[in-house]
């Protein structure tokens, strides 16, 4: 019979946890395991948290926070935005699964969040379909991109160091801005999941993933 569900407490230190041991090239005995347990995850789930990440292949959230089979409900989209679908994907989760922390995870260098950068300069290059996703992120970007300058000035820059610094340190701040406005939009669009924050203990949080170092940052609203 299966115990109660972490806390947000318990859960975030397990994420933790395993993301110190991917950054050391770990993998846990427990994770391993856990493919050899397939069927009995085919008849059931019960995973830990919820990860609302990007799509980029390299930032698979079970090898980022060394997880296995059945401890995560990942939902991957570009740009990890909150769009209806993903709203009640975690709506879902936290409802079946009593989950008490959510994940928005962004990543550096993200190329949804660069599409948008471009698109501030270049509006009518967007594809109809690439705009379901840009015109979600600009929101979060619109003040961000209007004090930093436009994407062509500091494509300008690139060519010495100074620039290169400014449209990595522009990037990053684009990412988390993102980050930010996914976890308010969870709570915004979404009664049901703001009154679990209020009644039950759920926690939305955000974190950034460096891609080079695999470190997890959660930077935002943790408890």
């Amino acid at each position: 019979m299966q115990g109660p569900q972490l806390d947000a407490g318990q859960a975030l230190a397990r994420l933790r946890e395993g993301n110190r041991r991917f950054v050391d090239h770990v993998v846990s005995l427990e994770a391993l395991l856990s493919h050899a347990r397939r069927e009995d995850h085919a008849r059931a789930q019960r995973p830990f948290a919820v990860i609302l990440g990007c799509s980029d292949s390299r930032a698979p959230a079970e090898f980022v926070f060394d997880q296995g089979l059945g401890d995560l409900f990942v939902i991957r989209v570009a740009g990890n935005i909150a769009a209806p679908s993903q709203i009640g994907s975690v709506e879902f989760a936290v409802a079946r699964f009593g989950i008490r922390v959510v994940v928005v995870l962004g990543h550096s260098n993200c190329g949804a969040i660069q599409a948008t950068l471009e698109a501030v300069d270049h509006p009518h290059e967007v594809s109809p379909a690439l705009h379901a996703i840009v015109d979600r992120i600009m929101p979060a970007l619109g003040e961000h991109a209007e004090a930093h300058g436009t994407a062509h000035d500091h494509a300008n820059l690139h060519a010495n160091e100074q620039g290169g610094a400014l449209a990595e340190r522009r990037m990053r701040d684009a990412v988390r801005a993102n980050v930010r406005y996914t976890t308010a939009r969870l709570r915004a669009d979404s009664t049901y999941l703001d009154r679990m924050c209020h009644e039950q203990g759920l926690s939305i949080v955000g974190a950034d993933y460096d891609l080079s170092s695999g470190v997890v940052d959660f930077f935002h609203a943790v408890p």
